[in-house]
């Protein structure tokens, strides 16, 4: 129960280094090996140092909001919406963690859709949306 405190609170402060810019802190969670996959570009990141390189070098202006972290022991999972110049992506991380750092993180990207006007007497806004 307390390190499932104590991962909650590193992963609270990673995603508030990442919305304050603060690109060592925002890596400080992930182990020197680490491992960084986009599934969606089919692309894999090894090391820390590398994946910080690889976001430091991103040119757009990010903005974080976390929606909702949650998980259990070494299995964690952020749902965040990351505004890349003023555009908003929907984002799911999964994070595997060996003592208290992150030895894997899978990160899945969703861009905002209209909703089908079709289904809308079924279904409610999600507090908090954007849309």
């Amino acid at each position: 129960m307390e390190r499932d405190r104590t991962i909650n609170r590193l992963i609270e402060q990673h995603w508030q280094a990442s919305q304050d810019g603060d690109g060592d802190a925002e890596h400080d969670i992930y182990d020197p090996t680490a491992i960084l996959d986009y599934p969606q570009s089919g692309e894999r990141f090894r090391g820390r140092a590398t994946i910080q390189a690889q976001r430091g070098s991103h040119p757009a202006k990010r903005q974080f909001a976390v929606r909702r972290i949650g998980g259990h022991a070494d299995l964690w999972i952020s749902e965040c919406i990351i505004t890349y110049d003023g555009v908003p992506t929907y984002s799911v991380s999964i994070m595997e963690f060996e003592n208290e750092h992150v030895v894997h993180e899978t990160q899945y990207f969703a861009d905002p859709f209209e909703a089908a006007p079709g289904r809308a007497h079924l279904a409610e806004r999600i507090p908090g949306s954007e849309r």
